[in-house]
């Protein structure tokens, strides 16, 4: 049985930090060549609000939301490492993430993933989010 804990922070926090460079170093290989072109939308310096998920004490997974207008949330960096998946550990971070933009009074989250993300764009898809152009 997994003991699931969720951390409000921001992007300054180190362990956040570091389970980004995982992301990225997992985004690197499966982007390829589009890699250069989506990590311009990933910088950390305007993220405020972040949620990591500790399980059984490490650090399983993490997201986070910034403003993309007065009335939208973006999710960014949903990561949840590779041997914890397959557990709903994106789902409650995701859940966690919408509760704070509503929190923060947000009416909307939007989120952007690559086309190679299908294990992501399921788990969006899953939770009430659709393709726009």
């Amino acid at each position: 049985m997994i003991k699931l804990s969720l951390i409000r922070t921001d992007s300054e926090n180190q362990d956040f930090r570091n389970m980004v460079a995982l992301l990225d170093e997992v985004l690197r290989v499966s982007d390829g060549e589009d890699h250069s072109f989506y990590s311009q939308f990933n910088k950390l310096d305007k993220i405020k609000h972040v949620v990591l998920a500790r399980c059984n004490g490490v650090h399983a997974g993490c997201g986070a939301i910034k403003e993309y207008s007065k009335e939208t949330a973006e999710i960014k960096r949903m990561f949840v490492r590779p041997e914890y998946r397959g557990q709903g550990i994106g789902k409650i971070i995701l859940k966690e993430l919408e509760i704070w933009a509503q929190e923060l009074k947000y009416s909307e989250c939007i989120l952007e993933t690559g086309k190679k993300q299908t294990d992501a764009i399921k788990l969006y898809e899953s939770c009430g989010y659709f393709v726009i152009e």
